[in-house]
């Protein structure tokens, strides 16, 4: 019983085939041509048929040989990117990350995490995208990216979710300090002047229907009288007291109008959620699962800062910014 056509066998066929001769062929593989031509019969025998038809000028393919020959490149060829793909997952030295995140994670995640992993790994190109969490979540879910962080909750279909890897919770922001001098009920929103994000994603906005619930509950209307799509341009004008807003507390306090704003919890709180996600039936590629890594030890150190937040809500001096409540 033959044992099958080996990874040595086909190429050695192959490169008989590119340069014409066995003993050729010998010299481009770096081997005798003796042993070349042994591995040539095997191949022969493993087959069941003869593959070239030997002259004293040049190698002739029989029908046989011409036959197989898409079928050993497509062996060789995938052998060699089985080889090179555990090579990255070794080194990482080549492949991608294909991640996604919501768009305010650039405020305070995306530029450390990015620069530490470029520099462990300056050989991994590296996509990043979304714009919202349910937007990630669907191009996960389509395969369009590996991997990504999102705002809990999402539609979970065809979706792996990891335990929650950040909470934050959602601040009163406001120019005028008398407006966070103690928080913020459901009746306050209901008469601010407020500045909501997400415009294009309010339907799926897990504030929004929040906020929706608790005036019902209260009956009461809140009404935005402006909405932006990005938690940065709220804070920008609120910022410039053109109304109050609503944003994460990692993004008010990383934001370059910290200074010129004060922030207060709502009453009752309103945390916010985040965790990992993955397509439910696929694999990660070395590359994003090593970016996930360091992006949970990022995460670990943001959540620390949340924590001390959420955990006091005490009046106090912020990094940047002034505090309330």
């Amino acid at each position: 019983m033959s044992e099958g056509p080996t990874l040595r066998q086909l190429r050695y066929f192959l490169r008989s085939i590119e340069t014409g001769s066995f003993s050729a062929a010998a010299v481009a593989e770096h081997v005798a041509q003796p042993s070349l031509s042994e591995q040539i019969r095997r191949l022969e025998r493993n087959v069941g048929a003869q593959l070239f038809t030997r002259t004293n000028r040049n190698l002739q393919l029989t029908d046989v040989g011409r036959l197989i020959i898409p079928l050993a490149k497509q062996t060789v060829r995938s052998a060699d990117d089985l080889a090179a793909t555990a090579r990255e997952a070794r080194t990482l030295t080549g492949g991608e990350v294909s991640f996604g995140t919501f768009s305010s994670a650039h405020r305070y995640l995306l530029t450390p995490l990015i620069s530490e992993f470029r520099e462990l790994h300056p050989q991994v190109k590296i996509k990043i995208v979304g714009l919202n969490s349910s937007e990630v979540a669907n191009a996960v879910r389509k395969g369009d990216l590996e991997a990504g962080l999102v705002q809990l909750p999402i539609d979970e279909h065809h979706l792996t979710l990891s335990a929650p890897v950040l909470v934050d919770e959602v601040v009163y922001v406001s120019a005028d300090a008398n407006r966070t001098a103690q928080p913020v009920t459901i009746e306050d929103l209901a008469a601010a002047t407020l500045i909501l994000s997400e415009a294009r994603w309010q339907v799926d906005d897990p504030l929004r229907h929040s906020i929706a619930a608790r005036a019902e509950a209260a009956s009461v209307e809140v009404s935005p009288a402006i909405e932006v799509e990005f938690q940065s341009a709220a804070m920008e004008l609120a910022a410039a007291g053109v109304g109050d807003t609503l944003v994460s507390y990692l993004v008010a306090r990383s934001h370059e109008s910290a200074n010129k704003v004060t922030w207060v919890a709502l009453d009752p709180p309103y945390e916010e959620r985040f965790a990992f996600i993955t397509h439910a039936g696929g694999g990660l590629s070395p590359a994003t699962r090593q970016f996930m890594s360091l992006a949970h030890r990022h995460i670990t150190a943001l959540q620390s800062l949340a924590a001390t937040w959420s955990g006091t809500r005490a009046p106090r001096d912020a990094p940047s910014g002034r505090v309330n409540g």
